[in-house]
């Protein structure tokens, strides 16, 4: 089994009790370890050693005792010797902890005196000799399994480095896989994730999380509520699916709240995870393909979002797999499905929820949007499907967007699908900009401004002179925050406003049913945003 450990610092003898009561919290929070951070307790006896004793014998949980070096991450700034020191003390004071976590480098230096040092031959206490790169993946990272599986001294393999991307994950976990020895097998930053929740999919020892966010001893740790109330770690195991959602920014995304607390209530052994993956397709098919390609993965899907809806259509389409005929229309999707036998499927489940959304937010059906004129503003994959599910009810759209050819080329498309149906045009931003593009009785954004997290949080696609009043229905697909600079703007003009929560929980939804062959806990899914907006 998979444990959580905590790290917590403890710098002088005043914070022991501090330290102790942190460490009865994370017991409660689910925590299996504790890892004491001595890093920067002076090296006197009476100032250091004693309050790392007490640490270890007071500790609510079994604890690793750690003394990390500044080279390897840590604030600890002596040499090797006055290590030694330090550690040598704690081995003969009659209370051990259940690891000494030590630097493989620092081992391989001085590993006859270490082996008295730490009673190793004794077997007293158990080591975890670890590496750490922050710089990325190091070069020799097969050669430094190998000399640690190779030391008889070495009871458990560490291994931390900062993820260049999600495919560093996998080489963690085929590492895990193949260990040969107790192995701990984790990446840092934002692509890291991955690896320290799956931990126990893959036999990892331990994985590390923080008490509370702001505390992580490496970047990318996740805090122990989100292991276990979030991902539901404790319930992962070797044949859990993998789920997630691409985009790029993503952090922001409820997904895995509400996917995963879906799960819980339909007892499917699911995880979903934010997978974020740069805008260039050439990082989407790989990283992708490397995801449905590993044999232990048992990835299953993904919701798919900005920039990437565009990607995963010609992703699918280059697989051989299966593409949804309103996808193909509108040139984008935004559900990956992933068969028992490994072939592919894509659908767009945004464009029946935008109409859902809207009709509900106007109070009236779907018939009666036929001949309303309709501003959309973008022209990117939620764009596409807004749109198209506009024209196949009848309306006439305007479409806004920067770039005026993306514009075009969405409306030549969609005028060849929808001949004699709808009337479709494209507006003059700049017009749009200065209130003089005329009026509409339908705004929606399709843009990401306004979006927490991503570029232009701040903003809204209208002008403050924009022509908006209580006749006005302005949409918004941003769901996060609730209230985005747009909607704060139109409900300050009387207009009726529809949050991108609506159309968010539809089209999730959606997927859900795609990948669990159950529907959508709508009801769960609610109340887990309102609990976390």
């Amino acid at each position: 089994m998979t444990r959580i450990a905590v790290p917590i610092f403890v710098r002088d003898s005043a914070e022991v009790a501090a330290a102790l009561g942190k460490a009865q919290r994370a017991a409660a929070d689910g925590a299996r370890l504790i890892e004491w951070r001595v890093d920067g307790l002076p090296n006197e006896s009476a100032e250091g050693i004693q309050p790392a004793i007490d640490l270890i014998k007071e500790s609510p949980l079994p604890c690793i005792l750690t003394r990390r070096t500044v080279d390897e991450g840590g604030e600890c700034t002596e040499n090797d010797i006055q290590r030694g020191v330090f550690f040598s003390a704690i081995a003969h004071c009659g209370f051990l902890p259940k690891f000494f976590d030590f630097e493989l480098a620092s081992f391989q230096k001085h590993e006859s005196s270490w082996r008295s040092v730490l009673n190793i031959d004794e077997h007293e206490v158990s080591l975890i000799l670890s590496c750490h790169d922050f710089d990325g993946r190091p070069a020799d990272l097969i050669q430094r399994v190998e000399a640690m599986t190779n030391e008889p001294a070495c009871d458990v393999i560490k291994l931390v480095w900062m993820a260049r991307s999600l495919r560093d994950n996998l080489e963690a976990f085929d590492l895990l896989s193949e260990r040969r020895k107790p192995m701990i097998a984790l990446c840092m930053g934002r692509f890291g994730l991955m690896s320290r929740v799956l931990a126990p999919k893959f036999g990892g020892l331990v994985t590390y999380a923080c008490l509370e966010a702001g505390e992580a001893s490496a970047p990318g740790q996740p805090t122990v509520e989100e292991l276990q109330d979030l991902y539901r770690f404790d319930r992962i195991g070797a044949a859990t699916k993998v789920y997630g959602v691409i985009g790029w920014p993503v952090e922001h995304s409820l997904g895995p709240r509400i996917h995963n607390a879906g799960f819980e209530a339909v007892e499917h052994d699911g995880v979903y995870l934010p997978l974020p993956i740069p805008p260039e397709y050439e990082h989407f098919k790989a990283t992708v393909g490397s995801f449905v390609d590993h044999e232990r993965l048992n990835f299953r899907g993904a919701s798919v979002t900005i920039p990437h809806k565009e990607n995963l259509l010609r992703f699918v389409k280059e697989r051989g797999g299966t593409v949804d005929p309103l996808a193909e229309r509108i040139g984008a999707a935004n559900t990956l499905v992933v068969e028992d036998d490994g072939t592919l499927a894509c659908m767009n489940t945004d464009a029946p929820a935008a109409i859902d959304a809207l009709c509900k937010g106007m109070e009236i059906q779907r018939a009666e949007l036929d001949g309303r004129r309709v501003a959309v503003l973008g022209a990117g994959g939620v764009a596409r499907a807004v749109v198209a599910a506009l024209c196949d009810a009848g309306a006439s759209v305007t479409i806004f967007n920067r770039t005026k050819d993306r514009a075009e080329t969405l409306a030549a498309q969609q005028k060849a699908a929808t001949v004699g149906r709808a009337g479709i045009d494209v507006g003059d931003v700049d017009a749009l900009s200065q209130g003089s593009a005329g009026r509409f009785q339908i705004y929606i954004n399709c843009t990401s401004l306004g979006m927490a997290g991503g570029p232009g949080a701040d903003q809204s696609p209208l002008p403050d002179n924009a022509p908006l009043d209580e006749d006005t229905t302005v949409f918004d697909t941003v769901y996060t925050p609730g209230r985005t600079p747009l909607i704060r703007h139109a409900e300050a003009r009387g207009a009726r406003t529809i949050f991108g929560l609506e159309m968010f929980l539809a089209q999730a939804a959606m997927q859900f049913e795609h990948w669990t062959g159950k529907a959508g806990p709508m009801d769960v899914f609610r109340g887990v945003v309102m609990e976390h907006r």
